[in-house]
């Protein structure tokens, strides 16, 4: 028997290692991903001020499983009809599989935003739009980042931070642009309100209630006029991954596609048994995993045992232990009714990345990343080429 986890993001790094510690040896578990490291992305934005944190964001795959095969490649397709996975070398054919491929920036076919923007999803976007920023910390210039969930959240805070550090805080104009109403759409009041406070006393400017329509070389159109901009990043949506056809299908709350095919974390629109959309985010994917991961085996003990009836499979009920954001040097969070900032809100932070590293064995990150967290203000340093 044979069980696919496309992707090693946290949603397919937990559904691989519950089934190695759950099934028999004689299940073959492969692991495919285009990578061969593990990126803590929670924590990219680290990556703007420091990039020599790098080396704690990303664990190689080998070290994290003990029996699972792992194989370098991209996904060109998923086939739940035909149990098969067409990779760039080939077709995999599975049992059951886990679809972990994340999600991928969406543009939303705005006009010239695709061009013009750097979007942050990875490592070589961190270093780009470091390398950019230093450059106009020294002649100046105005940044603009569109959407400001809690990625363009990160980004801005860790700009405005680093600007800061590098004595360049008059030089630069950080630009913060969203849609909606308020920063961090669809989370709480209280929660939205701390991150906004957060966010000006670092001087950026916050543009909400503002439709990025389209780009150019060095203006944006606004719905309500241009906007100059000398860096302009995107972190304004997430679509569906190219191997399921750019979409994320929705699924209810047993992450099943079809019985054999499960698809987990960003990839995915998840309908809890409350029948609310669960929110895309790291959260999200690991309590995700966790459910997939419980009805995978119990199916394939079903398959084996040749039980009369199909085995009750658990079905995700997302109820958020609650919510904390980095920006800057500083941090939010919400944990109950309780908003927290500042030493706490990065203690809570801190605490949630060490619980999921250790979960996976990456003993060694954890410790980095609690440190960088624990510190605070992390300590001013170039780390210029």
């Amino acid at each position: 028997m044979a069980i696919a986890i496309l992707g090693a993001g946290y949603a397919g790094v937990t559904v691989a290692r519950r089934l190695e510690n759950n099934l028999p040896d004689d299940v073959d578990l492969v692991v495919v991903d285009e990578s061969t490291d593990h990126l803590i992305r929670h924590e990219l934005h680290r990556v703007l001020r420091r990039p020599s944190f790098e080396e704690d964001l990303t664990v190689p795959l080998a070290d994290l499983f003990d029996r699972a095969e792992v194989r370098q490649g991209r996904v060109l397709e998923v086939v739940p009809e035909d149990h098969t996975v067409e990779l760039e070398d080939g077709p995999l054919e599975y049992d059951y599989a886990a679809v972990c491929l994340g999600a991928e920036t969406t543009f939303y076919e705005l006009p010239g935003v695709e061009d013009y923007a750097i979007p942050f999803r990875d490592l070589e976007h961190a270093h780009a739009i470091r390398d950019r920023y230093l450059d106009l910390l020294v002649d100046g210039g105005r940044v603009v980042v569109g959407g400001a969930g809690l990625t363009g959240i990160q980004v801005a805070g860790e700009l405005a931070t680093l600007a800061d550090e590098e004595d360049g805080r008059q030089a630069v104009e950080i630009v913060l642009v969203e849609q909606l109403d308020d920063v961090a759409p669809g989370f709480p009041q209280n929660f939205r309100a701390a991150i906004r406070d957060e966010l000006i006393e670092r001087g950026i400017d916050i543009r909400s209630e503002t439709t990025v329509q389209g780009a150019r070389e060095e203006t944006i159109d606004l719905d309500d006029g241009e906007l100059a901009y000398d860096l302009f990043i995107w972190t304004g949506g997430i679509g569906g991954s190219s191997a399921l056809g750019g979409t994320r299908p929705q699924v209810r709350g047993t992450l099943q596609l079809d019985r054999e095919t499960f698809v987990v974390g960003d990839a995915a629109r998840v309908i809890d048994r409350d029948g609310e959309l669960v929110p895309a985010s790291a959260q999200s994917a690991i309590r995700e995993a966790r459910t997939a991961a419980r009805n995978i085996q119990r199916l394939v003990e079903y398959d084996r045992d040749g039980d009369v009836f199909e085995p009750r499979l658990d079905t995700i009920d997302f109820d958020p232990r609650g919510w904390v954001v980095s920006v800057g040097d500083g941090a939010v969070a919400q944990v109950g009714p309780t908003i927290l900032r500042g030493a706490p809100a990065l203690a809570v932070k801190a605490t949630a990345g060490v619980g999921y590293l250790s979960s996976v064995g990456a003993v060694r990150e954890a410790i980095e990343v609690a440190r960088e967290e624990f510190s605070g203000a992390m300590p001013a340093r170039t780390d210029r080429p």
